[in-house]
């Protein structure tokens, strides 16, 4: 019987020892094959979508290129106000994605996805007078994350019907996206209902996975699109502190209190980032 991730976390045993990687590889293609959605990955450059993003791209290297037939999207929010250290880590990272991909002949293509300029932060605070975003009103966290990555999942329903969102999600996170992990599984299927945008559904590789598990696998499998896994555990070190997910609904944790959030955010206590 395989253990929760509740269960192994602050303990030595990994998913790996209950299940060898090239299992996850196995269910990552099988997945990929079942159908003709195509994929978009929301990538965020923190640890659990750069995890999610590897183990796609390592799992499909291994088909046929025949069978690299769906196109794979790798999604990046751009809110215009992230820290400079963070801007520079995902331009890097997508412009590495797309290099590789064409180099590997892989079905793979990296864009940012950014908020209309209505819905940015200084001409809703400035322009509009909106008050600076707080625990109560986190009024950026929609405007600036949300509604860019549902536009471009929305404008890809459009041209192909159906797709497959490929998301960093784990269980445990937090009570609120375990019950939405629960609430919309489909039975005998490895895919989720989207809570709220018809036509999209919801994949989670990396759903069993601890924290440690999500460092050993990349700390032991090498990027394949050739960035730097270390630099990233340095990244977290010197933070002190979690990710800024890529957000696509409200029960995805949003930036406040998170290292990669924006310089201007009013809600995080302390900003490691700017510390670092």
């Amino acid at each position: 019987m395989t253990r929760s991730r509740d269960q192994r976390e602050g303990q030595e045993n990994s998913v790996f020892d209950e299940k060898p990687l090239n299992v996850f590889y196995d269910e990552v293609r099988k997945v990929y094959l079942s159908d003709h959605r195509p994929w978009v990955v929301g990538y965020s450059g923190g640890k659990d979508s750069t995890a999610t993003l590897q183990m796609v791209w390592c799992a499909l290297a291994e088909l046929p290129q025949a069978e690299r037939r769906k196109p794979v999207y790798v999604i990046s929010s751009d809110t215009f106000v992230e820290t400079p250290v963070i801007v520079d880590h995902i331009d890097t990272n997508l412009a590495q994605i797309n290099k590789a991909a064409q180099e590997q002949s892989m079905p793979i293509e990296a864009r940012k996805v950014v908020p209309k300029t209505d819905d940015t932060f200084w001409v809703n605070l400035l322009g509009r007078g909106y008050p600076a975003p707080s625990s109560r009103f986190r009024w950026c966290t929609d405007r600036m994350k949300i509604q860019p990555a549902n536009r471009f999942i929305l404008e890809r329903v459009g041209q192909f019907g159906e797709v497959v969102m490929v998301l960093g999600a784990r269980r445990g996170e937090s009570s609120t996206r375990d019950q939405v992990l629960k609430n919309h599984a489909i039975k005998g299927s490895k895919l989720r209902r989207h809570r709220s945008l018809t036509g999209a559904f919801v994949y989670s590789p990396i759903e069993e996975f601890a924290t440690e598990d999500v460092w050993t696998y990349l700390l032991q499998v090498k990027s394949p699109w050739g960035a730097s896994n270390r630099r990233l555990v340095g990244m977290y070190r010197s933070a002190q502190s979690g990710e800024c997910p890529l957000v696509v609904d409200t029960t995805t944790p949003s930036c406040g209190n998170s290292r990669f959030g924006c310089w201007v955010c009013t809600v995080v206590e302390q900003d490691h980032a700017m510390e670092s």
